[in-house]
Protein backbone atom coordinates (compact mmCIF):
# COMPACT_ATOMS: atom_id res chain seq x y z
CA UNK A 1 0.00 0.00 0.00
CA UNK A 2 1.48 3.39 -0.88
CA UNK A 3 0.60 6.10 1.94
CA UNK A 4 0.26 9.21 0.05
CA UNK A 5 -0.12 12.80 1.33
CA UNK A 6 -2.07 15.14 -0.53
CA UNK A 7 -1.47 18.90 -0.65
CA UNK A 8 -4.65 21.68 -2.67
CA UNK A 9 -5.78 24.64 -1.13
CA UNK A 10 -9.25 24.52 -3.20
CA UNK A 11 -11.58 21.99 -0.69
CA UNK A 12 -13.59 20.58 -3.93
CA UNK A 13 -10.45 19.60 -6.05
CA UNK A 14 -8.83 18.34 -3.00
CA UNK A 15 -11.99 16.30 -1.57
CA UNK A 16 -11.74 15.01 -5.58
CA UNK A 17 -7.96 13.91 -5.37
CA UNK A 18 -8.56 12.11 -2.21
CA UNK A 19 -11.67 10.16 -3.17
CA UNK A 20 -10.22 9.23 -6.72
CA UNK A 21 -7.09 8.15 -4.82
CA UNK A 22 -8.78 6.24 -2.28
CA UNK A 23 -10.54 4.41 -4.71
CA UNK A 24 -6.97 2.85 -6.12
CA UNK A 25 -6.18 -0.68 -4.54
CA UNK A 26 -2.81 0.23 -3.65
CA UNK A 27 -3.15 4.00 -3.12
CA UNK A 28 -4.39 5.63 0.21
CA UNK A 29 -4.39 8.95 1.20
CA UNK A 30 -3.27 9.23 4.75
CA UNK A 31 -3.32 13.01 5.39
CA UNK A 32 -4.55 16.12 3.40
CA UNK A 33 -3.69 19.76 3.56
CA UNK A 34 -5.02 23.40 2.43
CA UNK A 35 -2.16 24.91 2.85
CA UNK A 36 1.90 24.28 2.00
CA UNK A 37 2.91 25.53 6.14
CA UNK A 38 1.47 22.12 6.70
CA UNK A 39 3.03 19.81 4.44
CA UNK A 40 6.55 19.10 6.30
CA UNK A 41 4.87 18.84 9.83
CA UNK A 42 2.00 16.34 8.70
CA UNK A 43 4.86 14.27 6.86
CA UNK A 44 7.12 14.06 9.82
CA UNK A 45 4.26 12.98 11.92
CA UNK A 46 2.71 10.61 9.31
CA UNK A 47 5.57 9.46 7.55
CA UNK A 48 4.04 9.25 3.60
CA UNK A 49 5.70 7.35 0.70
CA UNK A 50 4.27 10.00 -1.80
CA UNK A 51 3.16 13.67 -0.80
CA UNK A 52 1.13 15.19 -4.25
CA UNK A 53 1.33 18.98 -3.95
CA UNK A 54 -0.51 21.73 -6.36
CA UNK A 55 2.00 24.32 -6.93
CA UNK A 56 0.00 27.35 -6.24
CA UNK A 57 -0.44 26.41 -2.77
CA UNK A 58 -0.84 29.64 -0.27
CA UNK A 59 1.59 31.27 2.34
CA UNK A 60 4.54 28.29 0.95
CA UNK A 61 3.80 27.77 -2.79
CA UNK A 62 4.47 23.79 -3.51
CA UNK A 63 8.14 24.44 -5.57
CA UNK A 64 9.59 25.88 -1.87
CA UNK A 65 7.28 22.98 0.46
CA UNK A 66 8.65 20.24 -1.92
CA UNK A 67 12.48 21.76 -1.37
CA UNK A 68 11.96 21.52 2.38
CA UNK A 69 10.14 18.17 2.54
CA UNK A 70 13.24 16.80 0.70
CA UNK A 71 15.76 18.16 3.28
CA UNK A 72 13.14 17.56 6.56
CA UNK A 73 11.92 13.48 5.05
CA UNK A 74 13.52 12.77 1.84
CA UNK A 75 12.45 9.57 2.43
CA UNK A 76 9.03 10.89 0.82
CA UNK A 77 8.88 11.26 -2.89
CA UNK A 78 6.81 14.23 -4.26
CA UNK A 79 4.72 14.77 -7.09
CA UNK A 80 4.11 17.82 -8.56
CA UNK A 81 0.83 19.19 -10.19
CA UNK A 82 0.34 22.77 -11.86
CA UNK A 83 -2.96 23.98 -13.10
CA UNK A 84 -0.98 25.75 -15.96
CA UNK A 85 2.62 23.96 -16.67
CA UNK A 86 5.27 25.35 -17.96
CA UNK A 87 9.30 24.37 -19.09
CA UNK A 88 10.00 26.81 -16.25
CA UNK A 89 8.11 25.03 -13.51
CA UNK A 90 9.49 21.69 -14.58
CA UNK A 91 12.63 22.47 -14.30
CA UNK A 92 12.21 24.03 -10.94
CA UNK A 93 10.24 21.41 -9.87
CA UNK A 94 13.09 18.76 -10.58
CA UNK A 95 15.70 21.33 -8.86
CA UNK A 96 13.83 20.75 -5.86
CA UNK A 97 14.43 16.85 -5.93
CA UNK A 98 10.25 16.03 -6.64
CA UNK A 99 10.37 12.99 -9.19
CA UNK A 100 6.94 14.01 -10.45
CA UNK A 101 5.19 16.94 -12.61
CA UNK A 102 1.96 16.36 -13.78
CA UNK A 103 -0.92 19.18 -14.81
CA UNK A 104 -4.07 18.99 -12.87
CA UNK A 105 -6.00 18.22 -16.07
CA UNK A 106 -4.22 14.88 -16.12
CA UNK A 107 -6.80 11.71 -16.20
CA UNK A 108 -7.12 10.17 -12.71
CA UNK A 109 -5.50 7.44 -14.04
CA UNK A 110 -2.81 8.62 -14.98
CA UNK A 111 -1.92 10.35 -11.77
CA UNK A 112 -2.26 7.56 -9.68
CA UNK A 113 0.21 5.45 -12.45
CA UNK A 114 2.67 8.82 -11.82
CA UNK A 115 2.51 7.82 -8.14
CA UNK A 116 2.90 4.02 -8.70
CA UNK A 117 6.01 5.39 -10.45
CA UNK A 118 7.51 7.55 -8.13
CA UNK A 119 6.70 5.53 -5.00
CA UNK A 120 9.31 3.37 -7.17
CA UNK A 121 11.52 6.19 -7.22
CA UNK A 122 10.98 6.86 -11.23
CA UNK A 123 10.21 9.92 -12.83
CA UNK A 124 6.66 10.69 -13.79
CA UNK A 125 6.08 14.09 -16.27
CA UNK A 126 4.28 14.98 -19.04
CA UNK A 127 6.52 14.02 -22.15
CA UNK A 128 5.95 16.90 -23.78
CA UNK A 129 6.82 19.04 -20.78
CA UNK A 130 9.75 17.22 -20.17
CA UNK A 131 11.31 17.83 -24.12
CA UNK A 132 10.23 21.45 -23.69
CA UNK A 133 11.65 21.64 -20.33
CA UNK A 134 15.28 20.28 -21.95
CA UNK A 135 15.29 22.90 -25.05
CA UNK A 136 14.01 26.16 -22.78
CA UNK A 137 16.79 28.39 -22.86
CA UNK A 138 18.73 28.67 -19.53
CA UNK A 139 18.04 31.87 -17.16
CA UNK A 140 19.43 35.20 -18.11
CA UNK A 141 19.05 37.28 -15.08
CA UNK A 142 21.27 37.33 -12.18
CA UNK A 143 20.35 36.84 -8.58
CA UNK A 144 19.86 40.23 -8.02
CA UNK A 145 18.05 41.09 -11.46
CA UNK A 146 15.94 38.09 -10.01
CA UNK A 147 15.26 40.05 -6.39
CA UNK A 148 14.13 42.89 -7.98
CA UNK A 149 11.83 41.29 -10.52
CA UNK A 150 10.27 39.40 -7.27
CA UNK A 151 9.37 42.32 -5.47
CA UNK A 152 8.44 44.00 -8.79
CA UNK A 153 5.94 41.24 -9.70
CA UNK A 154 4.37 42.04 -6.13
CA UNK A 155 3.51 45.82 -8.07
CA UNK A 156 6.41 47.44 -5.99
CA UNK A 157 7.37 50.66 -7.21
CA UNK A 158 11.15 51.01 -7.64
CA UNK A 159 11.58 53.31 -4.93
CA UNK A 160 9.50 50.26 -2.70
CA UNK A 161 12.26 48.05 -4.34
CA UNK A 162 15.35 50.05 -3.26
CA UNK A 163 14.21 50.45 0.45
CA UNK A 164 13.53 46.44 0.56
CA UNK A 165 17.17 45.70 -1.08
CA UNK A 166 18.74 48.43 0.27
CA UNK A 167 19.56 50.27 -3.30
CA UNK A 168 19.40 52.84 -4.84
CA UNK A 169 16.14 54.19 -7.15
CA UNK A 170 18.57 54.51 -9.52
CA UNK A 171 20.69 51.00 -8.90
CA UNK A 172 16.84 49.60 -9.19
CA UNK A 173 15.96 51.13 -12.56
CA UNK A 174 19.31 49.93 -14.01
CA UNK A 175 18.17 46.47 -13.09
CA UNK A 176 14.74 47.19 -14.56
CA UNK A 177 16.16 48.13 -18.13
CA UNK A 178 18.54 45.39 -18.41
CA UNK A 179 15.91 42.72 -16.85
CA UNK A 180 13.54 43.65 -20.03
CA UNK A 181 16.10 44.01 -22.26
CA UNK A 182 17.70 40.42 -21.33
CA UNK A 183 13.62 39.06 -21.37
CA UNK A 184 12.77 41.06 -25.03
CA UNK A 185 9.85 42.40 -22.40
CA UNK A 186 7.87 45.22 -23.88
CA UNK A 187 7.82 46.89 -19.64
CA UNK A 188 8.19 45.57 -16.39
CA UNK A 189 4.49 43.75 -16.32
CA UNK A 190 5.49 42.11 -19.46
CA UNK A 191 9.32 41.10 -17.66
CA UNK A 192 7.25 39.52 -14.89
CA UNK A 193 4.84 37.53 -17.51
CA UNK A 194 7.99 36.45 -19.17
CA UNK A 195 10.12 35.36 -16.83
CA UNK A 196 7.08 33.52 -14.26
CA UNK A 197 6.65 31.28 -17.61
CA UNK A 198 10.00 30.38 -18.54
CA UNK A 199 10.27 29.56 -14.39
CA UNK A 200 13.03 32.48 -14.55
CA UNK A 201 11.29 33.78 -11.03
Amino acid sequence: MIRILVAEHLPLVRRGLVASLNGEKDLMVIADVASGEYIVPAAMELTPDVAVIDVDLPDVDGLTAAARLHQKAPRCKVVLLSARPNPGQVRRAFAAHALGFLSTNVAPEHLADGIRRVAAGRKAVDSDLAIAALTSADNPLTPREQDVLRIAAQGASSKEIAAKLYLSVGTVRNHLSRIICKTGARNRADAVRIAAETGWL
